[in-house]
């Protein structure tokens, strides 16, 4: 993937066409677009073993399956000392923000706010955690990854977002290339927010 290859390359580290749009936030001042030819496991403190994470990264998604993007994601971004600390609601996210620093979050607009069977509306938490992560004393950039909805409501859904402080919103990765454009924000957010570097390098 040339993106994952030029994240190693930006940050010095030896070791992803259906239309896709990604829309950047105020903070970038960039847009561009590409066009491609069970449970939540909740890690550890110990995830990445071996070497202390350089940078972690709060992912959120809704509908945990096999096989999908947000499993897919860590284990390209794994050997590169990324640890991905998952959530499948809002409330998981926000414990986990209470144990860890976030360096990026990538925020799933589905995700619902509880657990599945607790009361409340279901698919609110995305927008809620987006909010949160606004307010936080140092915001770590934002990912969003957008609901499947019209046109419509996809546009209400993408301004919404950006103007509650996301970096970008990224259409929901069904294809490799997809997710080849969801490393490329990764990448923009360490060259924009960390100068490039991994941010956990010199966390304590």
């Amino acid at each position: 993937m040339r993106s994952l290859e030029a994240l190693r390359n930006q940050t010095g580290t030896p070791v992803a066409d259906s239309d896709g749009m990604v829309a950047i936030g105020p903070q970038s001042g960039e847009q561009f677009s590409a066009h491609n030819g069970h449970s939540c496991p909740v890690p550890g403190p110990n995830q990445t073993q071996g070497m202390m994470p350089r940078l972690n990264l709060l992912l959120t998604y809704t509908g945990w399956r096999s096989d999908s993007w947000a499993d897919a994601l860590p284990q390209l971004l794994a050997p590169m000392g990324v640890r991905a600390l998952r959530a499948h609601c809002g409330d998981q996210a926000a414990q986990l923000l209470e144990q860890s620093p976030i360096h990026i979050a990538i925020v799933d607009l589905g995700l619902p706010m509880h657990e599945q069977g607790a009361s409340g509306h279901v698919h609110t938490g995305g927008l809620k955690l987006l909010r949160y992560l606004s307010r936080l004393p140092s915001p770590p950039p934002t990912v969003i990854v957008k609901q499947a909805h019209s046109a419509r409501d996809d546009r209400r859904e993408v301004t919404e977002a950006l103007r509650s402080g996301a970096f970008a919103v990224v259409d929901r990765p069904t294809t490799p290339t997809d997710t080849e454009i969801l490393l490329e924000v990764l990448r923009r957010c360490l060259s924009r927010y960390y100068a490039g570097r991994w941010p956990g390098s010199s966390t304590a």
